[in-house]
């Protein structure tokens, strides 16, 4: 079952969707879960507040864009009538990998689009 209604704004750096009956807790859940699967480090900074990170900073500055690296933070606030936006922030802007390295980020942000899309 998804719980996605619609995309809210999508612009460079961020995704804000809307989604129903579904609590911050459960959403956090299925979050972490879904991530953890694909590689993603998650931190749980509480109350919805979740950072999902990949690869290693130390390598993107060393290697370029010979190594992956992306870090998004996501934020989970309730609304009104059983209603959560989620928002997802692009937190590394790829820079340390040239220009490459920004559409590595860009093309990853496309793809948690689509992933958030079908929670």
């Amino acid at each position: 079952m998804t719980f996605f209604v619609k995309n809210l704004q999508t612009v460079d750096g961020l995704i804000s969707n809307l989604y129903r009956d579904i609590s911050v807790e459960e959403m956090t859940r299925k979050i972490t879960g879904l991530f953890e699967l694909q590689g993603y480090k998650v931190i749980d900074q509480q109350f919805g507040n979740l950072i999902l990170e990949k690869g290693s900073r130390i390598k993107r500055l060393l290697l370029g864009a010979f190594t992956t690296y992306y870090k998004f933070s996501v934020t989970i606030m309730p609304g009104a009538e059983n209603e959560l936006t989620v928002n997802v922030f692009q937190q590394s802007s790829g820079m340390s990998g040239g220009l490459i390295g920004m559409n590595q980020i860009k093309t990853e942000l496309q793809r948690l689009n689509f992933i958030f899309a079908n929670i």
